[in-house]
């Protein structure tokens, strides 16, 4: 992994890889203290240029080959015929928040949030040209909810509440701690204050609404370089306007 390990007063640190394309430190903030402490990152220092060249000059037969897009331990196969073997197909109706159905989907499990192809939606009359992206997934009613543009306000939102996190020190911060967080790979940096609220729950409040925050994926915390923890996202919500949901969530 593009990652670094390294002892700071009397602890372990996992620090980001020094190639910014390539850092992994988003994966593995589950890592504590003990599993540190008999981890190396032997690429950490190194940027992918260079593990290629070395490749080259070791005359290793994979040197040149093409990065990985895939997920790792399914390779380069498409996503949906890798789920089809697993789960059955769900179709349901794709519906505008203020309910017209405009389309069906074939699987809740298919899409993400903030997706724009393969909604399959067609000229819509009384509507713009603009592309439509999945704002929700409402799993209870198996409905999918698009609407139109990248910048759909539905797609923003300032907070979220985050659970079962890991603290690579091994102890989590008894009281709001302000730092940096990503809400999926290879986003930058984000400002945010991360508040406790019960027994490994926090609240996480960004200084700018992020776009298409999505449960279930991951939030992992840091301070400069150093990767401090990480948990699962549980439900996000803005702090403006939707109290009662943040209320609920607690």
């Amino acid at each position: 992994h593009y990652s670094r390990v390294d002892q700071h007063q009397g602890r372990y640190r996992l620090l980001k890889g020094c190639d910014p394309n390539k850092d992994q430190s988003y994966f593995l903030y589950t890592l504590g203290q003990q599993a540190l402490s008999r981890c190396m990152f032997p690429l950490g220092d190194m940027e992918k240029t260079e593990v290629r060249q070395l490749a080259i000059k070791a005359g290793f037969s994979n040197a040149r080959k093409k990065d990985s897009t895939g997920i790792c331990f399914i390779g380069e196969r498409k996503f949906r015929q890798f789920l089809n073997r697993f789960l059955p197909n769900q179709p349901g109706e794709i519906r505008t928040p203020e309910g017209k159905t405009i389309g069906q989907h074939q699987g809740l499990m298919y899409y993400t949030l903030g997706q724009r192809q393969g909604l399959g939606i067609g000229g819509v009359p009384g509507t713009s040209d603009e592309p439509w992206y999945v704002l929700e997934k409402d799993l209870e009613n198996n409905l999918l909810i698009a609407g139109q543009g990248q910048h759909h306000p539905l797609l923003y939102h300032d907070a979220l509440i985050a659970d079962n996190l890991d603290w690579i020190a091994d102890q989590a911060p008894g009281e709001e701690l302000t730092c940096h967080a990503k809400i999926r790979y290879r986003q930058s940096d984000q400002a945010c204050r991360i508040i406790p609220i019960e027994h490994n729950r926090y609240k996480v409040i960004f200084d700018i609404a992020q776009r298409a925050i999505t449960p279930g994926q991951s939030v992992v915390f840091y301070n400069g370089d150093e990767c401090v923890g990480g948990g699962v996202i549980e439900t996000r919500f803005n702090t403006a306007d939707n109290h009662d949901r943040l209320s609920h969530a607690i």
